[in-house]
């Protein structure tokens, strides 16, 4: 079962969570899932982001970000449009839902 989250919440949602995020970005060569960081500020997330995961971001914006919590029964997901931006990546979120573990 899935919660949805609102957009306007969703930097509260982010604050809760405890563990470091996963960025899930698509290239050529399929998926790629890297460990980040991730600040909100006006609605949009900025993740850091290496060279592999900037070059898929290039080529295919769509990205999931998922933050699984030890503490909690729900992971938050969020899907978004991303840009690079120098050494990160800055997601516009398009929907954010928090899922149950199971």
């Amino acid at each position: 079962m899935s919660l949805p989250v609102d957009l306007d919440h969703l930097a509260d949602a982010v604050g809760l969570r405890t563990a470091q995020p996963f960025l899930v970005t698509l290239g050529a060569e399929g998926p790629k899932v890297v460990c980040t960081t991730v600040a909100v500020a006006d609605g949009r997330l900025t993740a850091t982001a290496g060279r592999g995961t900037r070059a898929n971001v290039a080529a295919n914006p769509a990205v999931t970000l998922l933050w699984p919590d030890e503490t909690d029964l729900h992971a938050l997901l969020v899907d978004g449009s991303a840009e690079a931006d120098g050494e990160a990546v800055v997601i516009t979120p398009v929907s954010a839902i928090l899922h149950v573990r199971r």
